[in-house]
């Protein structure tokens, strides 16, 4: 806890902020801008005494709790919270369930990759945006219904759905139960990851056996074996990348230039072109 930095902080962001933004009354002369003390307090709900005790640097480190209220009260932005927090020494709570609006320049990022498989889930695996080349790998996302575009579901229900060799599904399979173990620590509150853990738990075994396990850290083996009828096996490289503000991943599928398998994903793209 960087105390002397939270202080100046919450400061500044108090001085920013009219009574009127709040729906406050004026209250007279002022004889600085900004809210009073007693007004940030009593708009996060605690005693003016322990604010005070913030602002002058000499308050104890703030539960998330507080740390929330104040983040509310003063009317921080996203970044402004995660400062606010990163200076108290907490780590920001989530959202009580993972996000599902994909922001639009992942969509727009998604659209231009037009020779890499792609696609964005969140934090229960489900499949929430895709480009054309995940279509094509991964067979036609656009007709198939939303609960069946669930990683999780392919991985245990589907028979691996087109992972080629035993060693890449079960590889890949510790790593989704261990993922969706974190996941679920992470929003306790949110009853889809609940009835998805439920539902797979009594259709699989091989599910039961790892969700039992209690694995949250595994290694995760990037290359991986997918098949298509069209190509046969396709080596690509998975890379998983997390989208910070919504608790999503931007998943990629991408071959060594030049192998087999580049060229491999080269023929989907050309098929579809018509070329």
């Amino acid at each position: 806890m960087d105390k002397e930095q939270l202080a100046r902080f919450l400061r500044s962001r108090r001085a920013r902020i009219t009574p009127r933004e709040v729906g406050l009354p004026e209250g007279g002369t002022r004889r600085t801008p900004g809210l009073r003390r007693q007004e940030v307090a009593q708009l996060a709900g605690m005693s003016i005494d322990y604010y005070i005790r913030l602002e002058q640097g000499r308050g104890p480190r703030p539960s998330r709790q507080v740390l929330s209220a104040l983040g509310r009260a003063l009317m921080l932005t996203a970044h402004e919270r995660e400062h606010l927090f990163h200076l108290a020494g907490r780590e920001q709570p989530l959202g009580t369930r993972p996000g599902r609006e994909v922001a639009p320049g992942v969509l727009l990022l998604l659209e231009s990759m037009t020779t890499v498989p792609a696609f964005v889930m969140d934090a229960r695996y489900d499949i929430l945006a895709w480009n054309r080349m995940a279509n094509l790998l991964f067979g036609d996302l656009d007709t198939t219904p939303g609960p069946q575009r669930n990683v999780i579901r392919w991985t245990f229900r589907a028979g691996g759905r087109r992972w080629a060799g035993r060693q890449e599904r079960d590889c890949f399979a510790r790593m989704v139960v261990a993922d969706l173990r974190a996941a679920s620590a992470r929003y306790p509150g949110d009853v889809c990851i609940q009835e998805l853990v439920a539902e797979m738990t009594a259709l699989s075994p091989a599910f039961a056996e790892l969700w039992a396990a209690y694995d949250v850290v595994v290694e995760r083996d990037r290359h991986k074996l997918v098949y298509h009828p069209l190509t046969g096996a396709i080596r690509v490289i998975c890379q998983m990348l997390l989208i910070p503000d919504t608790d999503q991943r931007l998943v990629t599928y991408v071959a060594e230039p030049g192998s087999a398998s580049h060229k491999a994903l080269r023929t989907l793209y050309d098929a579809a072109a018509g070329v």
